[in-house]
């Protein structure tokens, strides 16, 4: 691995340490009654302690310092008074700006008592965002990491969602490469050493179609079926990769 690389590589560890600890906090707060607003707070409070910046606050003027994404929701969704209730789903979405450098993290947390079907759902998505990074490595195809994410949701009878994709990451938030999560074995650019996305699958148990709301960022599922998300940003190196997002607990 080249100096370039080390540099790049060792600033996004810095970033995407912080990134996943403001979700450990999270994991310690998270309940039914809490809002959705507190829970942002707490993130901006975290980074702000670490020095570190939150990324989304008014990235093309979103409103908030993180992406709260509640039961059908997609992804975007904003943090307000709503207060989460027993058998939610929620994903957190966090990117820390530090040192110039992003990381960018994102989890589904299951408030109270969940039922079997939303369980099974957030375990999917989990596993299916595990299973695109276990095949990284230099020199595959991004086709394949989608290709792996695909087949693995949809054995289980869940669907991908298509209008939203992993990226490029770095000095800036979002960039290229766009890494889709479904595709095909051995299309698409392939992806080399030194190069730093996320892989961040959205699974939904009914169709994958998804509208985006009136407030321009909230993206819901079409058919209100539950949607769940999990998100690391990773490295390539040579003979594998690296988690920069991995929580310490």
């Amino acid at each position: 691995m080249s100096e370039d690389y080390k540099e790049a590589f060792e600033k996004t560890r810095i970033a995407g340490a912080v990134a996943a600890e403001a979700l450990d906090q999270v994991a310690k707060i998270i309940k039914p009654g809490i809002k959705t607003c507190a829970i942002d707070e707490l993130c901006y409070e975290f980074l702000n302690d670490n020095g570190a910046y939150s990324a989304p606050l008014l990235y093309r003027g979103f409103p908030k310092s993180c992406c709260i994404s509640t039961n059908h929701v997609v992804c975007h969704g904003i943090p307000s008074e709503k207060i989460l209730r027993d058998g939610d789903i929620v994903n957190v979405d966090v990117t820390a700006l530090k040192n110039g450098w992003h990381g960018d993290t994102s989890r589904t947390f299951e408030i109270g008592e969940v039922s079997i079907k939303a369980k099974k759902l957030v375990k999917t998505t989990y596993d299916a965002m595990m299973k695109g990074i276990s095949i990284i490595k230099d020199n595959i195809y991004l086709g394949d990491i989608g290709a792996t994410i695909q087949k693995h949701v949809e054995d289980e009878g869940f669907s991908v969602v298509q209008d939203f994709c992993g990226h490029g990451i770095g000095k800036s938030f979002h960039q290229e490469p766009n890494v889709l999560h479904y595709g095909k074995r051995g299309t698409g650019e392939k992806i080399k050493t030194g190069m730093i996305f996320t892989i961040e699958p959205m699974i939904n148990v009914g169709n994958y179609e998804t509208k985006t709301l009136n407030d321009g960022w909230t993206a819901v599922t079409k058919d209100k079926s539950l949607s769940a998300q999990f998100e690391h940003t990773v490295g390539v190196t040579k003979d594998g990769y690296e988690i920069f997002t991995l929580s310490k607990n």
